[in-house]
């Protein structure tokens, strides 16, 4: 199906997402999955039994690409591709997720402190003729942080909407010592693969 013009939809609620698809040029509409209420989430976010963190990022990524573009299809709305993302963040083989509370994002940074974690964001595009995925993964090590800086920066917003509890484009940057891989792919969106996989669907990129 041709699109109708050189516009995306974006099927997620990430400012961070937003911010970097518009540093590149990229014009987008919100098509926004729900997460919560009655009839629950329509891609749940939960981690399957004995998966592993890039099968699980991969996962939940085509799920909302999928989802968002049957959306886009019922609603008859224009033809254009669906961009959707995942990040999660990984240490000892345990995947760590948005925490719930305080408690829980203290925990997280404490055990992130003065060691390497991973990041990984797995996008995926559908429509337009593709349905691809790729993950992007990278390494990063925190110094090692003292309880009263944990406890300043979980007394913040920041932690609570981010996997591994914490945001590399916020005041977190103080925390990283040494970064692996994709800075944008951390943030949330992997520019390198997004761009690749964003000219197979047909936008004009450079």
């Amino acid at each position: 199906m041709k699109p109708a013009d050189n516009k995306i939809y974006l099927a997620s609620k990430s400012p961070r997402r937003r911010e970097l698809l518009r540093q590149v040029g990229v014009e987008f509409e919100l098509l926004l999955l729900r997460s919560d209420g009655p009839r629950g989430a329509d891609v749940t976010e939960e981690v399957l039994p004995g998966e592993s963190a890039l099968d699980y990022v991969a996962r939940v990524a085509n799920e909302k690409a999928a989802f968002a573009l049957n959306v886009v299809r019922l609603r008859h709305l224009p033809a254009r591709p669906v961009l959707a993302a995942d990040t999660t963040v990984t240490i000892d083989g345990v995947i760590l997720g948005k925490p719930a509370d305080r408690a829980e994002a203290i925990a997280m940074l404490e055990q992130l402190s003065g060691r390497t974690h991973q990041v990984l964001t797995s996008i995926a595009v559908h429509g337009n003729g593709i349905a691809e995925q790729r993950t992007q993964i990278s390494q990063v090590r925190f110094g090692v942080l003292s309880a009263a800086s944990i406890a300043a920066y979980c007394a913040t917003p920041e932690p609570y909407d981010k996997a591994g509890g914490y945001g590399i484009q916020g005041s977190a940057a103080l925390f990283v010592e040494h970064i692996e891989g994709s800075h944008s792919g951390i943030m949330g969106l992997p520019l390198y693969e997004t761009a690749q996989l964003l000219r197979q669907a047909g936008l004009p990129l450079p």
